[in-house]
C-alpha cells in the first residue's frame, strides 16, 4: 500500500510541475496563480500546496529542472574524439546537437522566461547560469584542451575557446528567436549555422 501511494505522490507532482511549466510560460511568474495550476493539474489547490508550500518553490524546481536537458548535450562535448582526420565532422555534429537542444521552443520560452524573472529571482537566475551554461562550457573546455594537448587545437585559454565556438553558433539563431519570438529555425537553417560556425572556429584554433 505504501509503495501505490508513493507512485501516486510522484504521478501527482509530475502532473503538477508539468502544468505549472506550461502556465509560467503561458502567464510569466506574476500572471500565475496556483488556482490556475490547479485547474491544469486536475488536482484541488491543497494538492498543489501539499507538494510545493509556495509558488516560489514551484518556480524554482521547475526552473532549475531545465538544467537536467544538457546532460545530453554534456554527454555529447566529453565524446569528442581525438582524431585529426574527423575532427571537423566531430565538431560539426557537436555543433548541431547544441543547436538542437537550445533551440527547442520550450528551451527558448524557458529562457525568456528566467531572463524576464532576473530582476526578482536574482538568485535563481545565478544558479541557472551556473548549472546549466557554464556547467556546459566548461565540459567544452576540458574537451578543447584535451584535443590541444593530442595537437588538434591551438588554445591558449579553452574557456574563452569554448565561448567562442558557442557563440559562432548560436548568436543569430538565438537571439534571433529571443528578439523575434518567431518561428523555429529549419533543419537548414541550424545545419548553415553548425558547419559555418565550426569552420569559422577551426580557421583561428587549428
Amino acid at each position: 500500500m505504501e509503495a501505490n501511494g508513493q507512485v501516486r505522490s510522484a504521478r501527482k507532482h509530475r502532473e503538477i510541475t508539468e502544468a505549472a511549466t506550461t502556465v509560467f510560460l503561458e502567464k510569466g511568474y506574476s500572471g500565475t496563480s496556483m488556482d490556475d495550476i490547479a485547474k491544469l493539474a486536475g488536482v484541488s489547490k491543497q494538492t498543489v500546496y501539499k507538494h510545493f508550500c509556495d509558488k516560489e518553490k514551484l518556480f524554482t524546481e521547475i526552473v532549475l529542472a531545465t538544467t537536467d536537458r544538457l546532460d545530453g548535450m554534456i554527454d555529447l562535448v566529453a565524446d569528442i574524439p581525438a582524431d585529426a582526420d574527423t575532427l571537423e565532422e566531430s565538431l560539426t555534429r557537436l555543433a548541431r546537437g547544441l543547436l538542437a537542444t537550445l533551440t527547442q521552443p520550450q528551451v527558448l520560452q524557458l529562457r525568456r522566461l528566467i531572463i524576464a524573472s532576473a530582476g526578482t529571482f536574482p538568485g535563481l537566475g545565478t544558479t541557472w547560469y551556473e548549472q546549466g551554461f557554464e556547467r556546459g562550457m566548461a565540459t567544452l573546455a576540458t574537451a578543447f584542451q584535451r584535443l590541444a594537448d593530442h595537437g588538434l587545437l591551438r588554445v591558449d585559454d579553452p574557456l574563452l575557446a569554448a565561448n567562442h565556438f558557442s557563440g559562432l553558433l548560436l548568436w543569430t539563431p538565438v537571439n534571433k528567436a529571443m528578439f523575434t519570438g518567431g518561428a523555429q529555425p529549419t533543419e537548414a537553417d541550424l545545419d548553415c549555422c553548425a558547419a559555418a560556425g565550426v569552420r569559422a572556429f577551426l580557421a583561428a584554433y587549428r
